[in-house]
C-alpha cells in the first residue's frame, strides 16, 4: 500500500472542475446554468480507500462512468436530486443527514447536486469481499442503510479512518494500521447495508437477509412501546423466529431483543432531557419503557450513554439563541 495522499483543489471554472473530477473520480460530464462554478475539494486517500469533502457553490448535474469502487456520500448541506443508477428503476433524492451508497461500482449513474456539502468516501470492493470472507464479490443491494444505528455506526468508522488515520502526517510509517482501518471501515459499511453477502447460504441462513431485518427494525421503532416478542418480529419480517435472529446477528452484531433495549432507550433519554425534574422521575420514565427494576435501566442507561440517567434528568438545556 502506497503512502496516503494530500489533495486540495479549488476553483470556480467549471471545465477545471469537470477535469478534476474525471481525474479524481471517474470520467464524467458535468454542468451548471452559469460558467461560474465555486468548488472546493480536499482529499485524504490511500491505494485502498480514499475520504473527500466538497463543498459546491453552484447547482451542478452529472452523469457518471462506473467508478470501480464502493462509494459513500454524507450530506451535510443542501441536496441531491434525481439520482438514477443504470438498470435500477427508480430514481432518489437525498437531503441533509443521509448517508447513503451512490452505485454499484460497476454502474454508471446520473443525477443533480444543488449547492450541496457534503462527503464522498470510496473503497476498494476487494477489501469488502475480503473481510466478508466470501469468494464471490459482495455488492450493496440498496442505496440506503438498513438503520438509523447502522448508519451512524459507519459514519463514525469513516471519520476516524478519514481524520485520525489517512490525515495523520506518519501514517505512511504504519502500514498495519492503515490497513487495519480499512478493514474496520469495510466492516462497518457490510453492517450497515443489505448485501449479497450471504446469497451462497441456504435454508434459514437464506432467510435472514437484509430485507427482513429491514422489515423487523421497521417494526421495531414503529412500535417501541408494545410488549414485542421475537414471534412478533419474526411475523412483521415474514421469515422465523430463528431468522430474525440470525438476520440481526450477522448485519448488525447484535440481537432483536437488544436493539428494542437501545431504542426504548433512545425514547426514554429524549424523555428525560425533555423533562422537569420537579415533574418526572427517572423511576417513571423507566417503567414507561419497559424496565421494572430502575437498576437494570441504570445499568443499561450508563453503558449505552455514559452518564446516570438522574444526570440527564437534571441538565438543563440552553434556550437556542
Amino acid at each position: 500500500m502506497s503512502a496516503p495522499g494530500h489533495l486540495v483543489f479549488d476553483s470556480d471554472d467549471l471545465e477545471r472542475t469537470e477535469e478534476f473530477l474525471s481525474s479524481s473520480y471517474a470520467p464524467m460530464r458535468i454542468g451548471s446554468g452559469g460558467d461560474k462554478a465555486g468548488a472546493r475539494i480536499t482529499r485524504v486517500a490511500s491505494d485502498s480507500v480514499s475520504a473527500d469533502k466538497l463543498d459546491l457553490h453552484f447547482d451542478m448535474s452529472y452523469d457518471v462512468n462506473p467508478l470501480g469502487r464502493i462509494c459513500l456520500c454524507d450530506i451535510e448541506a443542501g441536496t441531491i436530486e434525481d439520482h438514477q443508477v443504470a438498470g435500477w428503476t427508480e430514481s432518489a433524492a437525498f437531503a441533509p443527514g443521509d448517508l447513503f451508497s451512490f452505485a454499484p461500482p460497476d454502474r454508471p449513474y446520473s443525477g443533480r447536486i444543488c449547492h450541496a456539502r457534503y462527503s464522498i468516501t470510496m473503497l476498494d470492493p476487494a477489501v469488502l469481499t475480503r473481510v466478508a470472507g466470501v469468494e464471490k464479490p459482495v455488492e450493496l443491494l440498496d442505496h440506503n442503510p438498513v438503520s438509523a444505528a447502522s448508519a451512524q455506526h459507519l459514519r463514525a468508522a469513516i471519520t476516524y479512518v478519514r481524520d485520525q488515520v489517512l490525515a495523520a502526517p506518519d501514517i505512511a510509517e504504519h502500514p498495519l494500521l492503515l490497513s487495519t482501518a480499512t478493514q474496520h471501515l469495510a466492516a462497518a459499511v457490510l453492517g450497515a447495508f443489505p448485501t449479497t453477502a450471504l446469497a451462497e447460504r441456504a435454508g434459514t441462513d437464506l432467510d435472514a437477509h437484509p430485507q427482513a431485518l429491514r422489515r423487523a427494525i421497521a417494526f421495531i421503532e414503529a412500535h417501541p412501546d408494545r410488549d414485542l416478542t421475537a414471534t412478533d418480529l419474526a411475523q412483521a419480517a415474514g421469515v422465523s423466529a430463528r431468522a430474525v435472529q440470525l438476520a440481526f446477528r450477522r448485519h448488525l452484531d447484535t440481537t432483536p431483543m437488544a436493539y428494542l433495549r437501545r431504542v426504548r432507550l433512545d425514547h426514554a433519554r429524549a424523555e428525560l432531557r425533555a423533562a422537569a425534574p420537579a415533574d418526572t422521575t427517572v423511576t417513571q420514565v423507566a417503567a414507561r419503557w419497559g424496565y421494572t427494576r430502575p437498576s437494570a435501566f441504570t445499568a443499561h442507561y450508563r453503558a449505552a450513554y455514559g452518564e446516570l440517567p438522574s444526570h440527564t434528568l437534571q441538565e438543563v438545556i440552553p434556550a437556542p439563541r
